[in-house]
């Protein structure tokens, strides 16, 4: 966790500007794909105030900001579907950090972080497709090359949903000697999509890439759904953080709603303060699906 400690300060992270642009902003996002939005001015300026936004809201309250870049499905078989190539992504993932970096170039007070942001080979709630730990390798390798050309502060893996795409993701890190994070999506019941236990895949992705791996994170669940199954094993150490989303539904009820539910920010951030209170060595918080920067605010308040 050295990438984080050095600040001594916990850190907003916000992944939820997808669910936002889309519900609250009326933009058009095929594929969920946000780094087209670097291809035109008007784009570019977006995402651009998304960044600043959350920095005004760290400077309030003294936390840290990851600035996540818009490169979640930037690989090759969700790009491919909206007609971008290899080349093309090469070129997408190293604008992504280009461009956060620039952004973060403009601010002097607040400690930011650039995260190079993959996402999993298919859907991070049903993971139908399962590759094995050296396929998963392979398959990400290209971003993971993409990213080594411009060095983020850290990749960081979001919405996985088994140990093996996990210790793949790793372990092409872990060539270009890139710090890594592995956040995991969890459903209602606090398991991952294939039932396995959070703590059982921790343990499984640790024992194979020898715990090379920065930390690991929880994403895209309401407290409600993991809080349960924190017992306190020795797992728990390796988690640095919870990136939350606003709504109790389900992953399919969110994949099927027409409305955004954006649950209760002041409830939420009473969550985050709690497990900041409870969890001391998690350094990282933030919003996911149905979260703007309303709930973001109302986390930092809670944990700064």
């Amino acid at each position: 966790m050295g990438v984080l400690t050095k600040f001594g300060r916990p850190f907003l992270c916000y992944t939820g500007i997808e669910t936002e642009l889309i519900f609250n902003k009326n933009v058009d996002l095929p594929g969920f794909a946000t780094f087209p939005l670097l291809e035109t001015d008007e784009g570019r300026e977006m995402l651009r105030q998304s960044y600043l936004e959350q920095v005004e809201v760290a400077r309030t309250f003294g936390c840290g900001v990851t600035f996540e870049t818009v490169s979640w499905v930037a690989n090759k078989d969700r790009a491919a579907k909206l007609g971008y190539g290899p080349k093309q992504l090469d070129d997408i993932c190293q604008q992504s950090v280009r461009f956060a970096r620039s952004v973060s170039d403009e601010v002097g007070d607040v400690p930011i972080l650039i995260s190079g942001q993959v996402g999993p080979r298919g859907d991070g709630y049903r993971p139908e497709l399962q590759m094995d730990d050296e396929e998963a390798k392979q398959y990400h390798a290209q971003q993971m090359a993409s990213f080594a050309a411009e060095r983020p502060d850290i990749v960081s893996a979001f919405t996985i949903g088994y140990p093996e795409e996990a210790i793949g993701i790793i372990r092409a890190a872990q060539k270009h000697l890139l710090p890594v994070a592995v956040s995991f999506t969890v459903e209602t019941d606090g398991l991952l999509p294939t039932g396995m236990p959070l703590g059982e895949a921790l343990d499984a992705v640790d024992a194979a890439t020898d715990q090379f791996a920065e930390y690991f994170m929880i994403n895209c669940a309401h407290p409600e759904h993991f809080l349960p199954n924190f017992d306190g094993g020795p797992w728990l150490e390796r988690l640095a953080g919870v990136v939350v989303n606003a709504s109790r539904c389900s992953h399919e009820e969110l994949d099927n709603a027409t409305v955004l539910d954006d649950g209760d920010p002041d409830e939420l951030a009473v969550y985050l303060g709690m497990i900041k209170n409870k969890q001391p060595h998690f350094k990282i918080f933030g919003g996911c699906c149905g979260t703007d920067m309303r709930h973001m605010r109302k986390i930092a308040e809670a944990i700064g």
